[in-house]
């Protein structure tokens, strides 16, 4: 029992560290974009965090091998898991809010649930259907500050993100048989290949101008390097190592919370009546999704 009690502690405090790290993320994120280009800052990040979380594998004495069989899965939710969430997910960050981005991205698990239905034959039960809707309707309060008239660099934010929730639920049911590798191996391959392609693309099409960089920014970059990137993951595992999975994904929720206050004390960002119901409502579908049996 103590056991038990510890491992709940202690997978909680993991938890929380989690979503802390990832939820400051999106306000920093969002100035960093102010010097320098998305998959550039992305894609460099991801290279440096790949290879300090490639160093702990090392010391752990852990195979980098992927089995010939398992090349294929690991392409795939590479480019689910890292190229279009955050590849896409930042690039979104340039045209929306944090809040508008933040909310659109965490409603993956709800489309996640619409994708079980033809692929798993995982009918959507009522409260699925209500879950839906709550989502539906959070997202357009959110959306409709303007009466849902949106620019045109408006209106490409919104598609990104929320392509990239779409890919990556599509890519979290397609891949739910656990590549044959260590955890950490497998963040290693996926980071260091997709930020990898990130990088390359942002290098040839963005053009970044890398003295554009401030102390500020560089704190933003290193952050974002060290902490959601490299950190992050290891604590993330621990948490889903010591707490049950439903538990680790609703406690997850917290993140767009976070980060939506974060942005509006560090940016300065809107927070009012409808941000907050708009929360409510996404979140309450997207606790729904998680919740199904």
């Amino acid at each position: 029992m103590d056991t038990a009690r510890r491992d709940r502690t202690i997978g909680s405090l993991c938890l929380g560290v989690t979503a802390c790290g990832w939820a400051l993320n999106w306000p920093l994120m969002k100035l960093l974009l102010q010097q320098w280009p998305p998959l550039f800052a992305r894609g460099l990040a991801g290279v440096c965090a790949s290879l300090i979380l490639a160093a702990l594998v090392l010391s752990r004495k852990e195979s980098f091998a992927v089995p010939r069989e398992a090349v294929p899965r690991l392409l795939f939710a590479t480019f689910t898991n890292v190229f279009a969430w955050m590849g896409l997910g930042t690039v979104a960050m340039k045209y929306v809010s944090v809040s508008e981005g933040a909310l659109l991205a965490y409603t993956m698990p709800i489309w996640a649930m619409l994708f079980a239905w033809p692929v798993l034959n995982t009918r959507p039960a009522p409260r699925d259907i209500f879950g839906l809707v709550l989502g539906v309707a959070g997202v357009t309060l959110l959306l409709s500050g303007n009466g849902l008239a949106f620019s045109a660099d408006k209106l490409l934010g919104i598609v990104l993100a929320l392509l990239c929730a779409i890919l990556f639920a599509l890519g979290n049911v397609l891949n739910r048989k656990p590549l044959p590798m260590p955890p950490l191996v497998v963040v290693v391959w996926q980071v260091g290949l997709g930020c990898a392609t990130m990088l390359i693309l942002g290098v040839v099409f963005e053009h970044p101008d890398i003295t554009a960089i401030t102390p500020l920014g560089l704190g933003c970059f290193a952050y974002m390097t060290l902490v959601p990137m490299g950190l992050c993951y290891v604590t993330w595992f621990e948490t889903l190592r010591r707490l049950p999975p439903t538990t680790a994904s609703t406690g997850m929720l917290i993140v767009p919370v976070i980060g939506v206050i974060s942005a509006a004390i560090i940016l300065g960002e809107p927070l009012g009546y409808r941000e907050w119901t708009a929360m409510a409502l996404t979140l309450g579908g997207v606790t729904l999704a998680l919740q199904r049996g």
